[in-house]
């Protein structure tokens, strides 16, 4: 095991991923485990453990993605015990389904946040947070320019955006991951009494959400031909799904937070950009410490210079990668 340069607490190791002790219980490893949790069903997150711990939401997705995985399923809120640890899935806000981790001993707590968001979602519970002594912490927008503008001026953004595309008589065609984004996007429109189509990579897992239990009725697959009035929701071109076919006239919008730190890359050159993400800001990400209150806080993704930044505001803030 690789030495760190900063001590863990005694409950987790870190060696190519986080794993707690002693059951080495597997947080979010993507390689094989014997025991695995799965925060989300996003697949740079998931792998084929021998028994994976999850959400009954995520449970679904990923046996969608991957087929027949063994799973324990673990309730929002209902704590299950693990080789003498106390383990409880919390709402993470992300995408459905996904979930932090609060792990309890007779001593000390942690909270594995996996990817999370503040605040409202159309589609999935909003965070909780807990008080937990060690916190490990996803740190995917840990710059100052990741400061999104509040979540109604990013819908009205979006909203504004397919409207005025529509009346010019264009096809407004919205693109976004095709698991969580891209239903939260949807719902959004058919709330605002827009027509939604969808891809059918995106379709897939929104008929998944519905059998979940999350409503999306009212969408429908994209067959080929535009709507007038409708918005198409696709998956990014970077994904390399299948194009589609006879839409002439495209207004072409991207929903990413990474619209927030300047130009984005090739995957994300649209006619418009929406800065609404499923991922903490950076703002949020220090009202995340401030709320768990921990002793120590472990950064994970995102850049490494937001240890820093904690540190310079009184925090013990160490670094994963």
């Amino acid at each position: 095991m690789p030495t760190l340069a900063n001590p863990v607490p005694r409950l987790f190791a870190v060696e190519r991923g986080i794993f707690l002790m002693p059951s080495r219980l597997a947080l979010d490893v993507t390689r094989r485990q014997r025991l695995g949790f799965i925060s989300h069903a996003h697949m740079d997150h998931v792998g084929r453990h021998e028994l994976a711990l999850c959400t009954p939401e995520t449970a679904a997705l990923v046996r969608y993605r991957l087929g027949k995985i063994t799973a324990r399923e673990l309730k929002y809120g209902q704590p299950g015990e693990i080789a003498g640890l106390r383990l409880t899935t919390l709402p993470a806000g992300h995408v459905l389904g996904s979930a932090m981790l609060q792990i309890e001993d007779q001593d000390e707590t942690i909270l594995y946040t996996g990817d999370f968001r503040l605040g409202p979602s159309a589609t999935a519970q909003p965070a909780e947070l807990p008080q937990a002594d060690y916190l490990i912490m996803e740190c995917t927008f840990g710059h100052p320019r990741y400061r999104l503008p509040p979540r109604d001026v990013a819908i009205e953004m979006l909203l504004d955006g397919v409207r005025a595309a529509i009346r010019r008589g264009a096809t407004p065609v919205v693109h976004a991951y095709v698991l969580g984004k891209a239903q939260e996007v949807s719902k959004i429109l058919l709330d605002a009494g827009i027509p939604v189509l969808q891809h059918p990579d995106v379709y897939a897992i929104t008929e998944v959400y519905q059998t979940a239990g999350c409503d999306l009725s009212g969408v429908r697959p994209y067959q080929g031909q535009p709507v007038a009035g409708s918005v198409v929701v696709a998956p990014p071109p970077a994904q390399k799904a299948a194009p589609l076919d006879g839409i002439l006239h495209r207004w072409r919008i991207g929903v990413t937070g990474w619209a927030m730190g300047g130009k984005p890359s090739g995957k994300w050159q649209m006619d418009q950009l929406i800065p609404l993400s499923d991922h903490a800001d950076y703002d949020q990400l220090l009202e995340t410490v401030e709320r768990v209150e921990p002793k120590i806080v472990y950064c994970t993704h995102g850049p490494k210079g937001f240890v820093d930044e904690l540190k310079s505001q009184g925090h013990d803030a160490r670094w994963l990668g």
